[in-house]
């Protein structure tokens, strides 16, 4: 019997077929089944993050398109099985479009084919379950115990990738918002690689001062500009043999880029003030939040050497993309926190977890885990609820809606915000919205944009 249940949710408001298909499907003894009378009741208790879902697809207060509309709102990896007691070939796509896992119709043969389709999904929660045993592994290879977690389809894209990478030197170039966890990615790729007992160097170019990046970057020869006083390694040198890893590349300037375009070509380097050459033998990995291909059409990133950085481009999702891996993350936040600072353990309940899974994380894992930490801090039991949980944005959202504008100055301003946190990829801040591009346009045109 597996550790932990399988946990079915049967929404169904007819009585007796409720209770065939719960008795049938826990014939299986690791099956644990709860029947719902409608849609409001199962929304009430999807924080206990079923394995799978059978909804009827007409229960007696929402239909099954709206009920799948916010299970997937809720975490889009539960898998939702549609049963109708209509033959409907249009709503049956319409269903599956929208991300439901199958549509069957409801008959005599209804319970086998549940039977079946909860057998397949436990196999895949096994193998699930084998990633998530192989990430444990992997992870005692670090001290810091800073690998990347979670197991949400999403997040497995970016694992095989990962894979992929360290197997080869090819270039590797990051991309994801501020705090989605970039330098873990480079970190995984260098110790998952033949390069792992060589040195990891990371370089966030946004914080070095522009007078001093090339010194920086390739190293200086004794009295090479006032206050060389000796000779210095730059981090090209330090990371020989294992990997560089250049963090916000898009806020390079372009005098430095060129010169590391030279370098990454040649593969030597020669320090500031020096004659000697350099042989190098570098993986480089680099990452941005920005876009890349954007700031190269603005004349702000060189063509060529944006090509070159290309490699295998990997792209991070935000956390509130990523489904389930909230609570994980918690879990594994409030663990570690709990053993860094010598205290007992703390669990995380039910409303605190629903609560997390709500927020949109502009901060993504990085915020996360300060909100976590700060719960640790606050709770008064050995438990975080839902109130030791502070969201910095909660009194800005509460600002915005109480200041008195026109709809169209909420409008103007909501589509600014977008346009600056997606790199004004007109395009994307239009799906996001659902509004059409024209609309975007439009007010670009009339000015009522910044």
């Amino acid at each position: 019997m597996s550790e932990e249940p399988f946990k079915i949710f049967l929404v169904e408001d007819d009585v007796i077929f409720a209770k065939i298909i719960s008795y049938h499907l826990s014939l299986n003894p690791d099956n644990l089944v709860e029947v719902f009378p409608d849609g409001k009741t199962l929304m009430k208790n999807l924080y206990k993050n079923p394995c799978l879902i059978s909804l009827d697809y007409n229960l007696p207060d929402m239909t099954g398109m709206e009920v799948l509309k916010q299970i997937r709102e809720f975490n889009p990896d539960i898998p939702v099985v549609i049963v109708s007691g209509q033959q409907d070939l249009a709503t049956a796509i319409e269903l599956l479009k929208k991300g439901a896992y199958d549509y069957i119709l409801k008959d005599q043969d209804t319970k086998e084919r549940l039977w079946n389709i909860t057998r397949n999904i436990r196999e895949n929660v096994k193998l699930k379950q084998k990633i998530a045993v192989l990430e444990e592994e992997i992870g005692k290879k670090y001290e810091s115990g800073n690998l990347i977690k979670g197991s949400s389809q999403a997040i497995e894209k970016v694992f095989n990738l990962i894979e992929k990478a360290a197997k080869t030197n090819i270039v590797v170039s990051i991309y994801g918002e501020t705090g989605t966890g970039k330098e873990l990615v480079a970190k995984s790729i260098h110790f998952g690689s033949p390069r792992s007992k060589k040195p990891f160097v990371a370089v966030n170019v946004t914080a070095i001062p522009r007078e001093l990046i090339e010194s920086e970057m390739f190293g200086h020869e004794k009295g090479a500009f006032t206050g060389a006083a000796n000779r210095r390694i730059g981090r090209f040198e330090e990371a020989n043999k294992g990997t560089l890893f250049l963090d916000e590349i898009g806020d390079m300037d372009l005098n430095m880029q060129s010169k590391l375009l030279r370098v990454l070509q040649e593969e030597e380097v020669t320090r500031v003030g020096g004659s000697e050459v350099v042989k190098l033998d570098v993986r480089v990995i680099v990452a941005t939040h920005k876009n890349l291909q954007e700031l190269v059409k603005q004349g702000q990133f060189r063509e060529d050497l944006y090509y070159r950085l290309l490699g295998l481009p990997i792209n991070l999702p935000p956390l509130r993309d990523r489904g389930n891996d909230i609570p994980l993350l918690a879990r594994f936040f409030v663990d570690e926190f709990c053993a860094k600072n010598k205290m007992k353990k703390l669990s995380i309940s039910p409303k605190a977890v629903q609560k997390l899974q709500k927020y949109p994380y502009p901060g993504n894992v990085r915020e996360l885990k300060a909100i976590i930490e700060l719960g640790a801090v606050m709770t008064n039991t050995n438990t975080i609820e839902d109130s030791d949980l502070t969201f910095s944005t909660t009194s800005m959202n509460q600002d915005f809606l109480y200041e008195e504008m026109t709809l169209e100055e909420y409008n103007k301003r909501i589509i600014n915000h977008y346009l600056q946190k997606y790199d004004n990829k007109v395009r994307l801040v239009a799906k996001k919205l659902d509004i059409g591009k024209t609309t975007i346009y439009r007010m670009m045109s009339d000015n009522k944009l910044a």
